[in-house]
């Protein structure tokens, strides 16, 4: 093979392409594909063992190589490429300016044929979500029909505003290409510019007495300052910028982009990534910007990135390209621009556990990843309720539990528990856990022994039911069956604890596990399954089993406890923050005896500070409403 740039393509014995890549060497790079696989990552080893057949395209230039093979990509979506799901070809505006009354359109495809194109969109949805803003603020013409001129009188859209009226003669073609430009000025997001020139012409509406006209102004003049409140975010500088943040979760992998033009945030959108298993994030990134700009309509002046991507400046030098001028692509480290970068990953995160929610929403895909989670881990039946588990805490200060239960699949809000750590001193992950699980399964033995069950030995897990405290039948909200009301002597307890789960899932690894069997069997209920997640290679640890078990990183059911497990470290984290904002918030006066909120609140509105009350004599403090002599010693000796 030649040693000039060009572009790789590999074959398996069917034909089909399976991956494209460039080189600066193409001898260099395609030969190591066939040296010695232990040197290979996991996805390569698999790709090398299926090529049949390679192929090349000597190119000119490295950057010629780039742009070939995001095109190449783009249309034989090779599966061990990194690609855009779903990339057929992604939706766009159009403004067809050679038209004499133009339009604006969807259109799945950007030609060099003069029009004005503005995108791309991720999804159908949002395209058609603009184009809808966009007929609201402004009255171009949406129907298809010839314009001569001649009709006799206009369509609805005349009457309701939302059309100039073109095919009747009710304006000028000069008229309706002003519509049009503000349009075009609109979804480059210059907002701000028609704003004021809709303004101007509302005075001079008025100025001519044409108020119908000037009301009509006014109002389109709100709508879009109504828009720009919604869109705008406080950036330092007025420049046309891309904001790329990314969110990664095993295999799945989501980026999120904000578009902000003359310092405003005029739109963001959500890209879906197949093919990133194994792949370094700088590398995903990389070939996503190839696929994502090798047909967009615009290309902004900056480019912000969350870190340095692979060929960043190869990269570069080919936006500014089809820019036709500069092009800066950062991965800013501090200030404003880390700040906004910051703000769009925290996006790409919520997005990526949104899709996530929306898989488990399905309800064949919750039931298949139950069925495989069963199979995988040994289970003595269908997890239909898991109860996951998580401590929370800084070196033990603020130590709070929760508890997060999943029925059939779903998250129950409803029966989501937290703790506040009671007993255990200092930084003790493994003993707070057990505090927790003490006081989950405690009371349901306690329950269970009032009701003259032996506790030691309980039922199956999930058949166990313990009645309400509502001294109505009620359904038990595992199972939906119905359940006897409460005998008298069965103490009440915490409805979430009604039911034994199915599967008891921690966070950690093989101490956690340990510790937790440790208490539940202390308990009498150790032989409810347990797991523990461990975070780092998401292996399933399992007691009485030494080696951990690995799910298939595309299974559904690695998909349903990765959400568990991050359900509960944010409903933990969420309580933990809580906790700690409180205790900031606490003055030296609380750990005084005999001074309650009153007493405080009179302290400090006599003396102003607690500076002021520790600076103060006794027979001062003993002076205010409320307190005594011996009560003012006990607050100095406390500050």
């Amino acid at each position: 093979m030649p040693t000039r740039p060009g572009v790789y393509i590999f074959r398996e014995a069917s034909g089909e392409v399976i991956y494209v890549g460039k080189a600066a060497s193409l001898k260099s790079r395609v030969r190591s594909y066939f040296g010695s696989p232990r040197s290979l990552e996991p996805k390569t080893r698999r790709l090398a063992g299926r090529i049949a057949d390679v192929e090349y395209v000597v190119t000119a230039s490295p950057q010629e190589a780039l742009i070939l093979e995001a095109s190449l990509v783009k249309r034989h979506q090779p599966y061990f490429n990194v690609r855009l799901k779903d990339d057929k070809h992604y939706p766009y505006l159009k403004i067809d300016l050679s038209d004499k009354w133009p339009r604006v359109e969807i259109t799945r495809r950007v030609q060099d044929d003069g029009a004005r194109y503005f995108g791309p969109y991720a999804s159908a949805g949002s395209v058609r979500q603009t184009l809808d803003l966009v007929k609201k603020l402004f009255p171009w013409r949406s129907c298809t029909k010839t314009i001569t001129g001649n009709d006799p009188r206009p369509c609805l859209d005349y009457y309701i505003h939302r059309c100039i009226g073109p095919c009747a003669s009710l304006c000028s073609q000069e008229e309706y290409r002003d519509v049009i430009r503000q349009v075009t000025m609109f979804l480059e997001g210059r907002s701000e510019e028609v704003a004021g020139s809709l303004r101007r012409s509302m005075q001079e509406a008025s100025a001519a007495l044409e108020y119908e006209r000037a009301a009509r102004l006014r109002d389109q003049v709100r709508a879009i300052e109504h828009t720009r409140e919604r869109q705008v975010m406080a950036l330092p500088e007025r420049v046309d910028m891309d904001v790329f943040g990314m969110a990664r979760d095993g295999p799945e992998a989501c980026v999120q982009v904000f578009f902000v033009r003359r310092g405003n945030v005029v739109g963001r959108d959500n890209f879906a990534l197949d093919g990133a298993a194994d792949e370094p994030d700088a590398d995903v990134l990389a070939s996503f910007l190839k696929q994502f700009y090798q047909s967009a309509a615009f290309v902004p002046r900056r480019v912000l990135l969350p870190f340095p991507v692979t060929d960043q400046a190869l990269i570069r030098d080919w936006l500014a390209e089809r820019r036709g001028k500069g092009v800066q692509v950062l991965a800013p480290q501090r200030g404003d621009k880390r700040a906004l970068v910051q703000t769009v990953v925290n996006n790409a995160l919520e997005s990526l556990q949104a899709a996530r929610a929306r898989w488990l929403a399905d309800t064949g895909k919750a039931r298949r990843a139950l069925e495989q989670l069963q199979e995988e881990m040994n289970l003595p039946s269908l997890p239909q309720r898991i109860e996951c588990y998580d401590i929370s805490n800084i070196q033990g200060a603020a130590a709070v539990g929760s508890m997060v239960v999943f029925v059939d699949g779903r998250a129950r809000p409803a029966e989501y528990r937290r703790f506040r750590i009671k007993s255990v001193e200092g930084a003790n992950d493994f003993a707070m856990l057990q505090e927790v699980l003490r006081r989950r399964f405690q009371k349901t033995a306690e329950a269970l022994a009032a009701r003259g069950a032996d506790s030691s030995l309980p039922p199956a897990a999930g058949d166990l039911k313990v009645a309400p405290t509502t001294a109505s039948a009620a359904a038990s909200p595992a199972r939906g069956e119905p359940v006897e009301p409460r005998a008298p002597g069965i103490p009440e307890f915490d409805e979430s604890f009604a039911a034994v789960p199915d599967l008891v899932i921690v966070d950690g690894g093989k101490g956690q596990v340990s510790a937790a069997h440790d208490e539940m069997r202390n308990l009498g209920v150790g032989q409810i399954p347990l797991a523990g997640l461990a975070k780092r290679f998401e292996e399933l640890y399992v007691k009485d089993v030494s080696e951990p078990i690995l799910l298939p990183r595309t299974s559904q059911a690695l998909y349903l406890v990765q959400r568990i497990r991050d359900e509960a470290h944010r409903f933990a984290i969420t309580y933990h923050r809580k906790v700690r904002a409180k205790a900031g918030m606490r003055s030296a006066l609380d750990a005084v005896p005999g001074v309650g909120p009153k007493r405080k609140k009179a302290l400090l509105r006599k003396f102003g500070s607690v500076k002021a009350i520790r600076e103060a004599g006794v027979e001062e403090i003993a002076a205010t409403p409320g307190f005594t002599r011996s009560l003012a010693e006990k607050v100095l000796a406390g500050l």
